[in-house]
């Protein structure tokens, strides 16, 4: 039974949504515009997520890209989706990189964000109750789920922002005159928070720019995974130290998790030692998702009695485009509505309609389902019984000399091959790399911050650990055969050895031309032609090494990088065979320019007899046969058995011979020890072009370039 209140009647010129209920006791939305909303998106997302789209529909839309004028006529929806399509994805072939399908999940939220805007335009008194209800709901929901009593929300979309106002909040609590005074007061006693280096990169300074008026302390001998018993009490000396100056401790963020290893500080002990110096306790990190299980670790349930803590719950529920929510615990809400934890606005209490239409789409159930997934996939690569964090790091290392620089660098350099490697080969895995200030570049697998959305599955992490398995063989036996290749490059005067640590295979070469050109830009733009020659030489060939121009922003220039080992590469003979083939290739190139010299000499050699040949064909003749009617009339009745009158240009001896013996024999005569190309020079009879035939017999012709070894070629 629908119960019908005043608001509820229809009114004259206003429009009322219904809500039937069907014989079954389902609601049928009969509102058309929440009708056509649904549906407009859902074809949307279909339009969007298509990456089987034709060819030419693709080029259609390719000259849209330039920026232009506004198109006065305007453009229907469905050409600017394709548009929106074409801008994201470009020309990819392949959809590996593109986002997983969102199915439901990603329907629902982007449904709540398109209802934001419609029901902001409805009128005020409704939006107000729906708004109070929406957020009062969703705040509920998450203190239940993680299990914060009695605590109040704020929805934001940079993570960050709920910390900041946190501060804001702190700051209000602390100096009672900071309302009216405003920074004046803080000059006699400085504000300080505490965080410890472990802590994601970038937060301090974000809170020092953006609250110029505290100062952040980062002890480094805090930079390990967790806060142990003695750096707690180390950080206590700290803050007294900090308050026998006349400074204020204002707040100290700790980590459930932190960014890069997922190691949990020891909240228990934070939170007495923030009891006794008045100091307010904000926790994040990735560890707070554990909160939602029935069984969480003693040191993660310590973060329910924090101040305040900020969840991220868009990466761990894969619900894309849903705030991120700071719960907070305070007893004066004039202050929140003051910092801007709380707002009356209709617009900020609308932003947690998404993350409120999601939870309620997902259930209880599924979203510890999703969170125990998470933590599953990790336990699966983990050789531990009990699994702390839900992060697994991978560090490449090998057995070599201890404290060697070089060492250290080609550790990392092979980190880093492994990880874009694995994250190409197995993108459902969501492995990247991150950078530890104790153990150095590591490979992360995170699944509590990726599975959800990439869909990571079992198999995928099968996929993983294969891949692992294959590669870390390749990549110690790169790192072995480095310096012999650096050894065999330095038995060659024409090759050059180029160090660059950040490349991951073997390393760097560079072929030198032995050119005396005094001209240094002659002598670099040869070095550069015979570089690309010589890599595009080589990438042709059919081999499992591969060849490259190395890392994008590398200093290094004209060089060729071999990448990683494979199993039973002899060294020595691939060294061998580049300094061969380097060599060829320059000899084709002396050989191309010396031809080129040399035929332009033979050229105006040619020009200059042809003419001389001509004038001596004129005395012959006569004046009066050059005469157009007089000659026309003179070769009538007397014709001049004329006959071609062809040069050969020897290129070793470099003179002209008559063709007379070719013509005759119809064959080029060669010699034994001849074994240059031979050019023939042939005058056509209207005395203007010159036919050149060209005989290429080397022992070795693939070095001309393919312009070189056709057979006629006609100059004019």
């Amino acid at each position: 039974m629908v119960m019908l209140r005043p608001d509820n009647l229809v009114q004259p010129g206003k429009t009322t949504t219904f809500l039937h209920l069907s014989p079954l006791g389902d609601p049928i939305i009969t509102d058309p515009i929440l009708n056509e909303m649904a549906k407009n998106i859902e074809e949307a997302m279909k339009i969007l997520e298509n990456g089987q789209r034709e060819v030419e529909e693709r080029q259609k839309y390719i000259l849209k890209d330039i920026p232009g004028p506004l198109q006065g006529c305007g453009q229907d929806v469905s050409s600017i989706l394709q548009l929106i399509q074409n801008l994201m994805y470009g020309e990819e072939k392949e959809d590996s990189q593109r986002m997983h399908g969102l199915g439901e999940r990603g329907h629902v939220t982007l449904l709540g964000h398109s209802l934001v805007a419609y029901i902001s335009g409805l009128h005020r008194e409704r939006v107000r109750r729906l708004s109070i209800r929406v957020q009062s709901d969703t705040t509920l929901w998450l203190c239940r789920i993680f299990r914060y009593e009695n605590g109040s929300a704020y929805y934001h979309d940079d993570d960050r922002e709920g910390l900041l106002r946190v501060c804001r909040l702190v700051l209000y609590s602390r100096y009672e005159d900071y309302a009216t005074e405003g920074y004046a007061v803080l000059s006699c006693r400085h504000p300080v928070i505490y965080q410890s280096s472990a802590c994601r990169p970038g937060l301090g300074h974000y809170l020092c720019i953006t609250l110029m008026c505290c100062r952040i302390v980062m002890p480094h001998h805090l930079a390990n995974a967790a806060f142990s018993l003695q750096d707690v009490s180390v950080l206590d000396r700290l803050i007294k130290d900090d308050v026998k100056s006349g400074k204020v401790p204002l707040l100290l963020i700790a980590n459930a998790g932190t960014a890069g290893a997922g190691h949990t500080d020891k909240l228990g002990n934070l939170r007495e030692l923030c009891d006794q110096h008045n100091m307010w306790l904000h926790v994040e990190g990735v560890n707070l998702a554990t909160l939602a299980l029935s069984c969480v670790t003693s040191s993660v349930l310590a973060a329910t009695r924090c101040d305040s803590m900020t969840l991220t719950l868009g990466p761990w529920l894969g619900l894309p485009a849903v705030p991120a929510v700071t719960l907070y615990r305070h007893e004066d809400p004039a202050l929140a509505l003051a910092t801007g934890l709380a707002s009356t606005q209709v617009a900020e209490k609308l932003r947690a309609l998404p993350l409120w239409m999601s939870l309620q789409n997902l259930g209880h159930d599924r979203i510890v389902k999703r969170i125990k997934h998470a933590l599953r996939l990790v336990s699966s690569l983990s050789v531990e019984d009990e699994v702390n964090s839900p992060i697994v790091l991978f560090k490449f290392s090998q057995e070599t000399s201890p404290g060697s620089t070089q060492a250290i660098s080609m550790f990392s350099t092979g980190v880093l091959q492994l990880g874009e490697q694995l994250a190409q080969q197995v993108p459902s895995s969501g492995v990247d790399l991150v950078h530890l200030e104790d153990e150095g570049s590591c490979v992360r697998f995170n699944p509590l911050m990726t599975s959800a959305l990439l869909g990571t599955q079992d198999g995928d992490v099968d996929a993983l650990m294969e891949r692992i398995g294959e590669m870390v063989p390749l990549l110690s036996l790169t790192m072995c055969l480095r310096h012999e290749f650096r050894e065999e490059v330095s038995n060659h005067s024409n090759l050059t050895y180029v160090e660059d640590l950040n490349w991951p295979g073997l390393g760097g070469i560079r072929y030198n031309p032995t050119c005396k050109d005094p001209d240094e830009s002659k002598r670099q733009l040869l070095q550069e032609k015979i570089n690309g020659d010589l890599l595009k030489n080589l990438q042709q060939l059919e081999t499992e090494v591969e060849f490259s121009t190395g890392p994008e922003f590398s200093p290094e220039k004209s060089c060729i990088f071999i990448g990683m080992a494979t199993e039973n590469l002899d060294v020595a003979k691939l060294v061998d065979a580049i300094a061969a083939m380097g060599r060829d290739i320059e000899e084709g190139s002396k050989l191309l320019d010396n031809m080129t010299e040399t035929v332009q000499r033979g050229i105006q050699e040619a020009e200059r007899q042809l003419q001389k040949a001509n004038e001596e064909k004129i005395m012959k003749e006569g004046v009066l046969r050059q005469i157009p009617v007089v000659g026309s009339v003179l070769n009538w009745f007397s014709p001049v058995q004329s006959s071609v009158n062809g040069k050969t240009f020897n290129l070793v001896a470099g003179s002209l011979d008559s063709t007379e013996s070719i013509y005759s024999m119809k064959t080029q005569p060669v010699k034994e020890t001849d074994l240059t190309p031979v050019f023939n020079i042939t005058k056509q009879s209207d005395g203007k072009c010159f036919h050149f035939t060209i005989i290429t017999p080397l022992t070795n012709p693939s070095i001309l370039p393919e312009c070189m070894r056709v057979t006629e070629v006609l100059f004019c």
